[in-house]
């Protein structure tokens, strides 16, 4: 577990700022669950998504995704890993594969997150922020994630990382507009087991 409460240069959960509202976010609050549940609202509701909102400037660390914000769900998630490490929770990242059309190609990444409660084991969760038609939720052991894989070229990926992908961090560091990321989102394909 020790590597998904680590502080790294996307997960900077050591940084004063993201420390602090960590702490705040955990006050009164004993039971590991209701601390999660609380950092994954605050970062649904609080975090404008990049895209829905139509904001620069493009953000990865968790630092700056606090400070401007603002971010993609990669970002988004990055934060939230970062609070919840922060309380001493383990914490990675998931992806999804999507259609960006929700009709076929063109497909992409889609950033989410698992936290690990001692009561339920590893839980997915998606902090991306809610809007017509997406509705995620924390309710354990009941996933209640943003978007559901539908299509055949879909999927959701089953490992944790405790760092995000290559290519999410390629997007976001070498584009500096919302539009320029969503012209550019990263993508893997999917590997089904034949």
């Amino acid at each position: 577990m020790k590597k998904y409460l680590e502080s790294s240069k996307y997960i900077d959960w050591k940084s004063p700022s993201v420390k602090e509202l960590a702490n705040k976010l955990a006050k009164g609050e004993q039971n590991e669950s209701g601390i999660a549940k609380r950092c994954f609202e605050w970062v649904r509701d609080n975090i404008k998504h990049s895209s829905d909102y139509k904001l620069n400037p493009v953000t990865c660390k968790a630092s700056d995704v606090l400070r401007e914000g603002t971010g993609y769900c990669y970002a988004k998630s990055h934060l939230l890993a970062a609070l919840l490490r922060a309380n001493n929770i383990p914490a990675g990242l998931c992806y999804q594969r999507l259609s960006v059309f929700e009709n076929g190609a063109p497909y992409c990444l889609h950033g989410l997150n698992a936290v690990y409660l001692k009561e339920h084991g590893w839980y997915r969760m998606d902090a991306r922020g809610n809007k017509a038609g997406v509705n995620a939720q924390f309710q354990p052991p009941h996933e209640r994630l943003a978007f559901s894989v539908v299509g055949e070229k879909e999927c959701n990926f089953p490992e944790i990382y405790s760092e995000p992908l290559p290519d999410v961090i390629e997007v976001l560091e070498m584009y500096q507009t919302y539009s320029e990321v969503l012209d550019n989102l990263p993508d893997i394909e999917c590997v089904k087991n034949a």
